[in-house]
């Protein structure tokens, strides 16, 4: 009887998906499920939906439900598998300031929970938070897999891999989408015979190949047509990264807009229309999501007859595949030990992992296209002096963090980078830790 941890359940939506498919797995059909969020609101609103679900499902897993930082180590007691989806400091206060503090500096950003100044003060407010889950595991749940959902990935997957000795994989749906998505949107078929192999770091894992069921080279073809698909779309950024690089990136155009130096530049505001680039995105996102709330929480909370349909996300078919002992193949977020050897050995790389009773193992990659390297390197440089922030409470590695980021580098000065970070910690104040 496995114990299911699911940290942020008043996630209710992706709660659904991680414990809706969970219910519908044979193997994890009587876990125990232990919802916990600060939220008692919001965690009730998921137990009656879980609840409603296991009924109609026919599952036979029990619910609980633990509120509050006092009964976090009760919620995690026994578990074997702890899933990870919490956001802190959500939408108000914290990412309205993550947008509004760099506007002042005519800094503009588009989702900005990965890199960019955004993405590394979401690191810091969050790896603290991720460092008292990791205590709490190592005392009373210490064998447990920490499958992490949330972002910034490489930052915060990095931490717990190097400095806690919790067992953690980091999972994104970038990757199992990517193929399907991108041949959807050139008007080719996509179907289970397709295969293909993406490596890199999380958001930023490149397509290096993609082959039809006799082993013909795809890649010719989708670069013909994305030359030639002339109306303006929402996949421009990476149809451009694609052109000058030789190899499609894994995450929304959205995002990788501003982990580059060449698409949000106030010099060149032209580039915003050319690439449909969509600045302040993540906000929108937020606002239509607290306001489809309101409509769905009727529907998914107080309905006595919903079900559900399994989703493509990876958790339940990692358990599946650790209980049953029949190995799945993911795309997982793990430490660098030599998996790809043209970047650093200590960052957070995405590659293909083998999961069964054992875990989760990685597979080599060897080295990337030295191109894609470079690109990822950019980015790795902003993870790896984030997580040394947060190690050591050294404010120079904030200062450092943010002047190697590539998008701040295209866009501001020495002297105000480092305005900017201290900006930010100020407008932090009680969310993070006191650096020195």
């Amino acid at each position: 009887m496995p114990k299911i941890t699911f940290m942020g359940a008043g996630s209710s939506v992706f709660a659904k998906n991680v414990l809706g498919d969970s219910m519908m797995t044979p193997s994890l059909q009587d876990s125990v499920i232990a919802l916990y969020d600060i939220d008692p609101v919001r965690l009730d609103d998921s137990y009656r939906m879980l609840m409603a679900i296991k009924k109609n499902v026919g599952s036979d897993a029990k619910i609980e439900k633990y509120c509050g930082v006092e009964n976090r180590k009760d919620a995690l007691r026994g578990a074997n598998y702890v899933v990870d989806a919490i956001q802190v400091g959500l939408y108000e206060p914290c990412t309205v300031t993550d947008f509004e503090v760099p506007k002042k500096y005519g800094l503009r950003q588009t989702i900005a929970d990965t890199l960019g100044i955004g993405g590394i003060f979401r690191a810091l407010r969050t790896i603290p938070v991720l460092d008292d889950f990791a205590r709490d595991m190592q005392e009373v749940c210490p064998d447990a897999w920490f499958l992490n959902y949330t972002n910034p990935m490489a930052m915060l997957a990095g931490y717990m891999q190097r400095y806690t000795d919790v067992k953690t994989v980091g999972l994104c749906h970038s990757v199992q989408v990517c193929v399907p998505k991108l041949l959807e949107g050139l008007g080719m078929e996509y179907d289970d015979t397709i295969q293909w192999k993406i490596a890199g770091i999380n958001h930023q894992a490149w397509l290096l190949e993609v082959k039809d069921k006799d082993g013909n080279d795809l890649y010719p073809e989708i670069k013909r047509r994305a030359l030639n698909r002339t109306e303006k779309h929402n996949d421009m950024v990476r149809y451009e990264i694609m052109k000058r690089f030789g190899y499609y990136v894994t995450e929304s155009s959205e995002h990788n807009a501003e982990y580059m130096p060449y698409f949000i530049k106030d010099k060149y505001p032209e580039l915003i229309e050319r690439f449909n680039i969509p600045l302040d995105e993540y906000p929108r996102r937020c606002i239509k999501h607290i306001e489809k709330w309101a409509q769905q929480r009727e529907e998914l909370t107080l309905n006595p007859t919903l079900t559900h349909v399994r989703s493509k996300e990876y958790a339940s078919r990692i358990m599946d595949a650790m209980e049953t002992n029949i190995p799945y193949k993911i795309g997982g977020n793990v430490l660098n030990t030599g998996l790809i050897t043209n970047l650093p050995r200590n960052c957070c790389v995405e590659v293909p992992c083998i999961v069964d009773k054992s875990g989760v193992t990685p597979t080599y990659v060897g080295d990337l296209p030295e191109q894609c390297a470079a690109m990822n390197r950019t980015n790795i440089n902003v993870q790896l002096l984030t997580i040394e922030a947060a190690k050591t409470l050294k404010k120079d590695y904030i200062y450092q963090a943010a002047l190697m980021d590539p998008h701040l580098q295209s866009e501001l000065s020495i002297d105000d980078i480092v305005a900017l970070c201290d900006d930010l910690i100020a407008a932090h104040d009680g969310w993070l830790p006191k650096y020195r």
